[in-house]
Order: C-alpha cells, then structure tokens, then sequence
C-alpha cells in the first residue's frame, strides 16, 4: 500500500472510555470517538465481570502531524481488558512528528488489562507516545508495549527518524514506576549494546498495584529461556518483563505466557486470549 505522507490532511483522534459496575457486571457506559478511532461493541467471553474492549484505527496508519489522545476510566470494582485490532503502523515522517498521548484512571478495587498489539515504526518514523497511569488504592494495572523498529521482514533498517515512549504509572500521587525511551535512527545506535544491539524488537511488560512472590518472578523467568536480552525485575508493588530481540511472535508468546500467569495466580481468572489476536 502506497501511503502520501506530504498530504494536508492530519487526524486528531480521539477516545474517551468510562466504565462502571452495574450489579455484578463492568459496563462500558460512556463512549466517546472521533476519526479515525472507534471502538467494537463490548463482549464478553469469561463473564459478565470482564468486560473485553478492541480499539480500531481506522486510518491504517500513522503519519507525521497525526495527533491521538485516549482517555480510559475505570470506577470502582471494574474490570476491563482493552486491546486493538491490530497492529499500529508509524509511516515514514514528513518532517512532522506524530504523537499519541494516554490517560488512564483505575480506581479503588478495579483492574485493567491494557494489551495493544504491536506497533511498528516504518524507517523515518518520528513518533512519540505518552502513557500515565493512575491508581487508587486497591487497584491494579497490566500492560505491555511491543515495537518494531523497521520493517525487518523487508531487510528494513530504523536509520532513520526517531522513537520515544514516556510512560508512568502512580498511585496516590506516589510514582510506583516512570520509563522513559528514546531511540535516534542511526547505524551506530541500532547495532550498539547500549541501543538495539542489532535486535529490531523491544518489549516491555509491567504488573503494578500489589506485590508478588518471588516464586512467581522465577516462574515468569523460567517461562522464557531462548535469550540472554531478556529479564525480569522485582518492583516495590510488582514486576517487571522486558525483552529484545528479533521476533514478534517470540516476545509476545512469552508476555502472553507471564499474563495468564498472572491472571491466574492473582486475578482468579480463567486463560482467554482476546479473539483478534487469533485471526
């Protein structure tokens, strides 16, 4: 597909999710969208209690000057699981950058389960993404975030443009973990250790709201063995997975492993992958 980046037209898109406990059920009761966002009806897979949310870009892609703002609220004993439809495509920058900024609020007793698919970043790519987190007291948060710098598939290289991912997670006005990334396309930083070490896919995996075992950060380590730029660290109120590598499917066989674990250790939920990831 033939993408024209030097056109006028730039997207503002924007999303705004509030959901609410109605007797024993989390419901989506407040939905806000504007192009190219939109959001699949709710449904519900393990139960009225978990409510599944797939995001659409309807775009097919993103390019310099595009602007995406999301805002997700869960009030009190909710809980949601949010992904996408697909992954998230950053085109080849026509001098201006792209932003997508999010906003979230998990309150007293509520869980979200944010699991976007992939992003990729198209060599040239200029993209920034913003992600805050706010938890109450009692309230719990997973998500992950997977790029793909280039189109390694092509032979592509990312030498060009550039790549950050801001995110932070707080509770009560106290940081429980604040990430900052960049990474400049160029040679040097796509083959040094310190950069991609020649690996064109990055990932990390956060768990926060309470503390785990160290029982569980061995199991969540013992469930990935083929690589050495892979690990985990124990945090104050959670753990941490991050990866580097070459595949896709390697890094999110391995998320999706550490998830389930997860959700049934500490959630007391059943294994459900959402039905998108299988078409």
């Amino acid at each position: 597909m033939i993408v024209d980046t030097q056109t006028d037209k730039k997207w503002h898109g924007k999303i705004n999710l509030v959901y609410a406990k109605r007797e024993d059920s989390t419901q989506l009761v407040y939905n806000y969208n504007q192009a190219p966002f939109k959001i699949q009806r709710p449904f519900y897979p393990e139960g009225e209690k978990v409510c599944h949310s797939v995001i659409l870009h309807t775009a097919g892609g993103v390019v310099g000057g595009d602007r995406l703002s999301s805002q997700i609220h869960l009030q009190p004993n909710t809980n949601a699981l949010i992904t996408t439809a697909s992954a998230s495509k950053i085109y080849r920058s026509n001098g201006l950058p792209a932003r997508q900024t999010v906003e979230i609020e998990v309150d007293a007793g509520a869980c979200l389960e944010w699991l976007p698919q992939e992003t990729i970043l198209f060599n040239g790519a200029i993209y920034r993404q913003d992600l805050r987190v706010n938890l109450a007291t009692g309230a719990n948060f997973i998500g992950w975030e997977i790029t793909r710098f280039g189109r390694s598939a092509r032979g592509e290289k990312f030498l060009q443009g550039e790549g950050r991912s801001h995110t932070e997670v707080w509770q009560n006005n106290i940081p429980l973990w604040i990430d900052r990334q960049y990474l400049p396309g160029r040679e040097e930083t796509f083959h040094s250790h310190h950069g991609l070490a020649g690996k064109p896919v990055v990932g990390s995996l956060i768990w926060l709201g309470s503390p785990v075992s160290g029982e569980m950060i061995e199991t969540a380590r013992s469930l990935f063995t083929q690589t050495p730029l892979a690990g985990v660290t124990r945090l104050q109120h959670g753990f941490l997975c991050r990866y580097r590598g070459d595949s896709t499917s390697q890094v999110r066989q391995w998320f999706t492993a550490v998830w389930q674990m997860l959700r049934v250790s500490l959630l007391n939920r059943h294994h459900c992958i959402p039905r998108v990831w299988q078409l």
